[in-house]
């Protein structure tokens, strides 16, 4: 591997395996930058196992059922959706830093929105909080997802970023416990809430730190060269016109896939910020002719990327990854309360935080080690196949699926960087559309927890994770192919 420097970039080319861990083929250290980064993993795992607590919160303080309560997550992964591309021309234009400083100012912004949003108590000043939270993270995993990929030689890329995301997998334990001891220990009545304002006003002083941080701190700008080997005329692909038709037919099947799941969160939001029933219909139809016209533009534009199925691919699976994980972390307290009625909530939480989590960062911990001996798609398949008995053995309910949702916990740690990781893997100039193109996908995880939610309504809490049981079943497949598509797509076009 070869790595060309100039005064402020870094081009990484594959090709001969030199650099090491955090350092470029030049013997440039790029140690301090990967530490500096892992703060960012740290923040938004904290901000997102908090969030996993507010549903059974909410459900009690505001008195709403668990299909509404899924709105907090869906809050929380519509910013990601909403967010994600423009995130991504922002880290082009302005490079690395001026996104994580965009990112985080966003989430300073969203913590201290809690200080007023406690008193003016209503659901929609809470998820509004959320989204612009969300919408900062957004920024963050946009760029420190691929950033971490970067700094080395690329086929450490999967091992660093699994490395970056034990930071992770430690704020998503920290989240709940830290959290769940303010917000379910608070007093209730009119102050139920009040437990919100401490946790995410500190949450909000550390960005703010963060901030000074990174402000005066050196972070280089990388760029991947592009593994397709294409020739110098082939730079510019346009797609053909049977592939647009091609491109229209599986838009429009994506676009009503979703549609299909996202219309009631849709309704539920319409309902909750009490807007006028007759121009429901208008915008729904608005934004779904929106959404696949700015679909098929980009597609269309993009072509040379998106032609790469193992990148296509990829954000497909990312999508189902964090459908199944968002599920699973959003009602394990449900289910271990349904499970164990002699459970409370405050221990539920904590067993989230203290048995979840821990598994779940000490599985990004082992998978770094595992994925640094083995192919990464081949470690993607086997944990995913574990996942699929696992969960099925949760939908049996008792003391065993409790065990057995817990341990999953484990085995679905190496899925969002690996699947991240696989998924850019060599798209050289696109790197970072692609990237905000995969944290977009992470919109699955606001589609997962109202539906889970829905089906336990109707149901039980356990016939619910049928859910991230199908969604493992099509991740253990794309690693399953992974090694011929990415064969496929180095190829020479004809």
């Amino acid at each position: 591997m070869n790595i060309g420097v100039s005064e402020s970039t870094t081009t990484v080319r594959p090709g001969i395996s030199k650099g090491g861990l955090f350092r470029t083929a030049q013997g440039v250290s790029l140690a301090f930058t990967f530490v500096l980064l892992t703060s960012l993993f740290l923040l938004w795992g904290f901000c997102n196992g908090m969030i996993d607590i507010l549903n059974k919160h909410f459900q009690d303080t505001l008195h709403i059922n668990k299909e509404q309560s899924g709105l907090v997550q869906a809050a929380n992964y519509l910013a990601y959706f909403l967010m994600a591309v423009p995130a991504g021309f922002i880290a082009k234009k302005f490079g690395y830093k001026g996104g994580i400083l965009l990112g985080l100012s966003l989430i300073a912004a969203g913590a201290f929105w809690f200080i007023p949003a406690v008193k003016i108590g209503t659901y929609s000043a809470f998820l509004l909080g959320l989204f612009v939270i969300a919408a900062g993270m957004t920024c963050l995993e946009t760029i420190a997802n691929p950033y971490a990929t970067v700094l080395g030689s690329p086929e450490a890329g999967p091992t660093r970023i699994n490395i970056a995301q034990t930071l992770n997998g430690a704020g998503w334990i920290l989240g709940p416990i830290v959290g769940g001891h303010f917000v379910f220990a608070s007093a209730g009545g009119a102050n139920a809430n009040g437990g919100l304002t401490t946790p995410y006003m500190g949450i909000g002083c550390f960005v703010v730190l963060l901030l000074i941080t990174f402000a005066f701190s050196p972070v280089p700008e990388l760029h991947v060269e592009d593994e397709s080997r294409r020739s110098q005329t082939q730079n510019d692909i346009k797609p053909t016109r049977g592939q647009q038709v091609a491109i229209a037919i599986v838009l429009a099947m994506v676009c009503g896939l979703l549609y299909f799941f996202i219309a009631p969160i849709l309704g539920l939001i319409w309902t909750l910020l009490q807007l006028n029933e007759a121009l429901f219909q208008p915008v729904k139809i608005i934004l779904l002719i929106g959404a696949y016209a700015l679909s098929f533009l980009v597609v269309s534009r993009n072509w040379d990327m998106f032609r790469r199925k193992h990148f296509t691919l990829g954000i497909g699976a990312q999508f189902l990854y964090v459908a199944a994980q968002t599920g699973i972390f959003s009602f394990c307290v449900n289910y271990v309360l349904e499970n164990d009625p002699g459970v409370t909530r405050l221990q539920a939480s904590r067993w989230l935080g203290g048995i979840g989590f821990v598994l779940f960062m000490v599985g990004r911990m082992c998978g770094s080690a595992v994925i640094s001996q083995f192919k990464p798609h081949r470690v993607l398949v086997a944990y995913s196949a574990i996942n699929v008995g696992l969960v099925a053995v949760t939908m049996g309910g008792g003391k065993t699926g409790m065990y057995a949702m817990f341990a999953s916990f484990f085995f679905m740690s190496i899925g969002f960087p690996t699947i991240f990781a696989l998924g850019i893997r060599g798209l050289g100039e696109h790197t970072k559309l692609g990237s905000s193109l995969i944290v977009m996908s992470i919109v699955g995880g606001a589609i997962a927890a109202p539906f889970m939610g829905h089906i336990a309504d109707l149901h039980s809490m356990r016939t619910g994770f049928v859910v991230p049981l199908v969604c493992f079943v099509f991740v253990a497949l794309y690693g399953l192919t992974w090694a011929r598509l990415i064969r496929q797509d180095s190829s020479p076009l004809t």
